[in-house]
């Protein structure tokens, strides 16, 4: 199967959210991408369109990303390009989604500290399709990350700690769900 694979600019434009799921931690936020135009009548750069893109990060990349990350700031994500059309309200639209890849900050606009993720125990069978083992972020655990969020592995926030399936958005917004 061909798959499309994008890099894209921008910046998080929602909160990351972070779920376990019985397949593993799935991070989800919405990024923005706007167009930025050189305009020759004045000498400036202007801003064109905003594209919003859901991205989705699996695993161990979905965990860094939730510990990593806050709004606002800016990123690069390389990933697969998923375009789906749906019914709402009576109307079909069109949704752009990412499966991220890999993800970073776009140290043009600022500078970041890299910290090596601390290995966690597998929690995957090798060979059933997932990682052979998943990796815990820094100092993730009981506490907060820099954004004020509960670190993955940390204490559920919200919720009952059931798992809901294979859809981890299905119990509503900010509770995190946890595998059995």
């Amino acid at each position: 199967m061909n798959e499309t694979t994008v890099t894209l600019v921008g910046n998080v434009a929602t909160a990351v959210e972070y779920r376990e799921t019985p397949t593993g931690g799935v991070a989800r936020f919405r990024f923005a991408v706007t167009a930025r135009r050189w305009d020759r009548e004045r000498g400036t750069w202007s801003d064109g369109n905003t594209s919003f893109y859901t991205v989705s990060a699996w695993r161990s990349l979905g965990a860094n990303l939730a510990a990593s990350v806050s709004v606002g700031e800016p990123l690069l994500v390389h990933g697969r390009l998923r375009v789906r059309e749906d019914e709402r309200d009576g109307q079909r639209k069109t949704f752009v989604d990412i499966d991220a890849l890999a993800v970073g900050h776009d140290l043009a606009r600022g500078t970041a500290a890299f910290r090596r993720a601390a290995r966690a125990e597998s929690r995957h069978e090798p060979g059933a399709g997932h990682e052979a083992e998943s990796y815990a972020p820094f100092g993730a655990g009981v506490g907060a990350t820099r954004s004020g969020r509960a670190a993955p592995g940390g204490a559920p926030p919200h919720g009952d700690g059931k798992a809901a399936g294979d859809d981890p958005w299905t119990t509503g917004p900010n509770q995190l769900v946890t595998a059995p």
